[in-house]
């Protein structure tokens, strides 16, 4: 489990990052809060940082699941993807947003992989138990 909190630690500190950086692009653009349309590039880091919230919202509760039903090391690695997938999608995004599917994917699936795997998991437990 140790790994698996290093990488949720992971996954917050790059949320709080996206954050930052719609602090910075608000700046840049001169996007007075609360507004949160504006400047196009304000627009898509603003996007990102909701996205991934919308992501983490699966994450969190998906990749403990996997941990205690399938496996610790499989679920930090998974996580590990959700967090590169993550990344990849933010700066496709900032720069196109047309662009953004690979890094949307790679999250996604891992989402869907430690979600999927920790029902079953848990379901085969019970019905084993």
């Amino acid at each position: 489990m140790t790994y698996v909190a290093i990488v949720v630690a992971l996954a917050l500190v790059e949320y709080l990052l996206f954050a930052l950086a719609v602090g910075r692009a608000r700046g840049q653009y001169g996007v007075k809060a609360p507004a949160t349309t504006g400047h196009e590039i304000f627009e898509r880091h603003y996007r990102v940082h909701e996205n991934t919230l919308e992501q983490l919202v699966v994450f969190l509760p998906a990749i403990y699941l996997f941990a205690a039903y399938v496996s610790g090391p499989i679920a930090a690695l998974l996580g590990l993807a959700f967090v590169v997938g993550r990344a990849v999608y933010a700066r496709s995004y900032v720069a196109d947003p047309e662009k953004r599917t690979a890094g949307f994917l790679i999250g996604y699936l891992a989402n869907a992989v430690m979600l999927l795997g920790g029902l079953f998991g848990a379901l085969w437990k019970a019905l084993a138990g």
